[in-house]
This record gives structure tokens, sequence and C-alpha cells, in this order.
């Protein structure tokens, strides 16, 4: 049996500044500067010495990283289990992860559940220093998480905004006007009786989806009406049974404004168990990040929200924050632009 190399032969093994210096000539001094992308050290040289490491399979060592820095070159990203894993969540995740190839950080994601202090995983990254800045997501009006990280001047950016009177780094989709649009384009296709599955109160979003439903829809006189004892964040089971109970009672919606990929689906199943015929009795409007709901239901009102490019300022962002350069712009409000026209009714013939 062949033994295994101890510890310390391993850790000689590995690639060092050293040896890229030994490998390129330059000073040890100039190659960890030229890694670090130092302004002082040209272009060709960095690209030496970035090849040469690429070659050599050279990794910083984080502890002696942390040690000499304070730094752990690490980004948490602090989600809901909650959220629409299918499509939101995913390419949140993923685009992060994009934005962060090539800099010297590393993503770590720490869920939380809904049976969980969501203060837990920010207080313990705080005070255990397990990362350099953190990106969270379904913030709050009055956010605590927010007033901590700020009261710490600890680095983050939100996916959200929250109205406390903080100024913080965020990039948000604009649910009050997704809602506008919506209820505008139930509206041309003459609908007259709207029902919105809303986010939880407890999100700032829902706040502002809200806010755009029930404003357009009183300004174009349209009855309309939340679902009760659901959000777009309850099982599809849930909503299923929620949204048939519905339309199987007296004067049912014709107009759906629905806040995830999740509600839409259930949504539309749901009134569909009853014999309602979507594009005929009733319209629908949802929202997704990935291009899906139209391979599910052709006849369904989507609008696209850029959850990549969320993805990708949040890290930009939350990057600056670290190391305490001012971004060109640390906020942004993505409004969507107005729904499709409905398609010509078709005349039947006989």
């Amino acid at each position: 049996m062949t033994d295994s190399p101890p510890e310390s032969s391993l850790a000689d093994a590995r690639p060092t500044l050293k040896t890229i210096a030994a490998e390129t000539g330059l000073a040890i001094a100039t190659v960890s500067r030229a890694l670090k992308d130092a302004p002082d050290i040209g272009e060709e040289t960095k690209r030496r010495v970035r090849e040469a490491a690429a070659r050599l399979g050279y990794r910083p060592n984080r502890a002696g990283v942390r040690l000499r820095t304070g730094k752990t070159n690490v980004i948490a990203l602090v989600l809901s289990t909650e959220a629409d894993v299918m499509n939101h969540t995913s390419q949140l995740l993923y685009s992060i992860a994009r934005a962060l190839k090539g800099t010297n950080y590393h993503l770590v994601v720490m869920p939380f559940f809904p049976d969980e202090d969501p203060m837990t995983p920010i207080r313990y990254l705080v005070e255990t220093g397990s990362a350099d800045g953190i990106i969270m997501n379904q913030t709050r009006p009055d956010d605590p998480r927010v007033r901590y990280m700020h009261d710490h001047g600890f680095p983050f950016a939100t996916h959200g905004r929250t109205d406390m009177g903080l100024s913080h780094p965020y990039f948000d989709y604009d649910n009050e006007a997704f809602a506008r649009v919506a209820v505008r384009a139930l509206h041309a296709r003459g609908r007259k009786r709207l029902m919105i599955v809303a986010p939880p109160r407890s999100h700032s979003y829902a706040h502002h989806m809200l806010t755009g439903f029930a404003d357009e829809s009183a300004r174009l006189d349209l009855s309309f009406e939340v679902a009760e004892g659901i959000t777009s964040d309850s099982p599809g089971t849930q909503i299923d049974d929620a949204i048939a109970r519905r339309f199987a009672a007296a004067n049912p919606p014709d107009g759906l404004v629905l806040g995830s990929t999740t509600a839409t689906m259930a949504s539309v199943a749901g009134a569909e168990r009853t014999g309602a015929v979507l594009g005929r009795d009733f319209d629908a409007v949802g929202k997704e990040a990935i291009p899906f709901l139209k391979r599910f239901r052709s006849a369904l009102i989507v609008l696209p929200e850029d959850v990549g490019r969320a993805g990708e300022f949040l890290a930009r962002a939350v990057i600056a924050a670290i190391e305490r350069k001012a971004p060109e712009d640390s906020q942004f409000l993505d409004s969507p632009d107005e729904a499709p026209p409905a398609p010509p009714t078709k005349r039947e013939t006989t």
C-alpha cells in the first residue's frame, strides 16, 4: 500500500507567488501586484503573470489572504427557500456567479427556511466575518437586516428596495409598473373583473405591486379584488385549489394578475378545472425570469423580468462596496415595457 504524502509535502507542491516569479523571471512583489491588477503594472506584464498562474494551477491561499488582508474573498448570497426556485432564484444565482467569474471573489449561498429568523444568517456572516459582503433578496419596507448591516458598516446590496430612509445599493424590478401594465393589458382585452395573486404582504415588492394594481384598476373603472388565503409564494396546489373555488363561485374574475411563475401556472390550472377557457373566459398576466410560460399556455400575457441583469448589477455593486469604491450607479429600478397588443379576434364561420 502506498503511503499518502504528508500535508507539508502537499503544501510545498502547491504553486506560490515564488513559483510564478521563477517561471516569469519577475520579482515576487511584481507578480503579487500584477495578480491584484495594480495600475502601476503594465498590461503585458499582467498578461504574462496571469498566463503563468493559469499554466501552473496557482490559486491564492485563502487562509493566508485573510491573515494578510483581513478579507475572505467570499460574497454570500442569502436566500429564502420560499422563493421561486424554478425560475427566479436559479437565474439570480447563475447571473451573480457569472459576474464574479474572473474576479478574486467566490460565491457561497446561505438559505434560510420559513420557520427561521431571517436575521440569523445575516448576523452569523457579519459577526464571524465569514464573508466580505452580502447580497440578499425579498426585502421588507422596514428591514432589520438592512439596518443591522448598515449600522455595522458591512458591505451589502439588496435585490429589492426598502422604505427606511437609508441609502444602500439595490437593484429592483418596478412591480408597481408591472401591475399597471398588466391591468392595462387586461382592460385592452375587454376584461372588467380583475383579481391579483400578490406576493406576501411583508415584502416590499408586494406593496408596490398592490399599489399599482389598485390604482390602475380604479383609474380604468374596473372592479378588482385580492386573492384571499394565498400569495404568489404559496405552494402550487394551494393556489390551484383557491382559484378553482373562486372561479366556481358567483361573479368570477375574468382577468388575473399573477406575481410569480408558479402562481401563473397554478392559477390557470385552477381556473381551467372549472371549465373556464384561457383567452375566452378569462385572461391572465404573469412575469418570468426565464422564457417558459408561453410554452405552458400560448394565450398567456407574459412580461419578462431581467433577473440576469439584476444579478450582474448586484455583484458589481457589492464588490464596489467591499472595496470602498464609488460605483457609477449603485441603485437601479428596472421598468417593464407595455404588454404586446391583443391578437385580432377570430370570426366564427358557420
